[in-house]
């Protein structure tokens, strides 16, 4: 189990204006800003869930990761992970961890994606015939056969992804973490990573905590949705209930021979070319059914659809309602 309370991390980050006078002052009185990564972060995750994390740059999502696997130390509050502290306890617990950062590596530049494996199997002492099967099976199911003898610098950044996430796994964690896993992936790729993590979720109990902005991976994988802003947790629910939530607004696109729309309490024309119209319906006021009925009476339908709001742009709405 997952659980953090009250989690504080604040930076110091140096500061000047440009130009060279500036710059000589700065070697003998640096000027600091103060940036709060993290304020009262809390929030427990079950074992076998898989959650997504989400937020725009810079809201402290890879400052939450680095903390729950041991990197950074906060300045104040509790973690723990399985009954341990990640930064107090650190080789214990990385060995039951997996963790795959999009802009970091953990594969040796110069040399081919085997002898990294091969390295890491040392490092986390597996045992030779676990090890053999666990990649036999990523190799398989991550379609690696012809990159184990690559150098990492010579594959694609979507090659390296799978390679990467592969060696997350060679000591079989019970919590992977998870960032930007299908970052430069082709729809193919995509979609066989995604049916691996849900897989691996659903064969082994692995606890999963995805950070992405490609909400076609929420959508996929996750339950359960965190929303980060500003250092804080600001919404903790399911993607169901967040449709939910947000679904007051339904657009109706109709394309019409002839007739004059007349505007009602909860629903209104939002934009019309020629006998195309969107209309928006306040469902608090209105059923969308009932609109439809309205534009019936109203217009000489030719045909009608109902369009509700993408998961990108219920992420949007709530970035504009938590103005982050």
């Amino acid at each position: 189990m997952i659980e953090l309370k009250n989690i504080n991390k604040s930076f110091k980050i140096a500061k000047r204006s440009s130009g060279f006078l500036n710059a000589t002052k700065a070697l003998f009185k640096k000027e600091y800003t103060e940036v709060n990564a993290l304020q009262d972060v809390s929030f427990t995750i079950q074992p076998g869930e898989i959650v997504g994390y989400i937020g725009p740059n810079g809201a402290g999502k890879s400052s939450t990761i680095k903390v729950m696997s041991g990197i950074l130390v906060p300045d104040s509050g509790s973690c723990l992970i399985n009954g341990l502290t990640p930064w107090e306890n650190r080789k214990e617990h990385v060995r039951d961890i997996g963790v795959v950062f999009g802009q970091r590596s953990q594969l040796w530049w110069e040399v081919p994606v085997m002898d990294s494996f091969e390295l890491l199997r040392d490092i986390y002492n597996i045992d030779n015939n676990e090890y053999q099967s666990t990649l036999n099976n990523l190799t398989e199911r991550l379609n690696l056969g012809d990159l184990l003898n690559t150098p990492t610098r010579q594959l694609s950044l979507g090659q390296r992804m799978r390679c990467e996430i592969a060696a997350s796994l060679l000591h079989s964690p019970s919590i992977l973490f998870l960032d930007e896993p299908t970052i430069g992936l082709d729809t193919v790729s995509k979609i066989a990573v995604r049916e691996f993590i849900k897989e691996l979720n659903m064969t082994k109990q692995t606890t999963i905590i995805l950070t992405t902005h490609d909400m076609q991976d929420i959508e996929a994988l996750t339950n359960r949705i965190l929303l980060i802003g500003n250092g804080q947790i600001l919404l903790d629910g399911s993607l169901s209930e967040l449709k939910e939530k947000q679904s007051q607004h339904v657009q109706i696109i109709a394309q019409f021979h002839s007739g004059k729309f007349e505007p009602l309490k909860g629903l209104a024309l939002i934009d019309q070319q020629g006998n195309r119209g969107i209309f928006a319906v306040d469902t608090h006021l209105m059923s969308t059914s009932r609109a439809i009925e309205i534009l019936a009476q109203q217009l000489d339908i030719n045909t009608i659809s109902v369009k509700q709001a993408s998961a990108e742009e219920l992420v949007v709405n709530l970035y504009e309602e938590f103005e982050i």
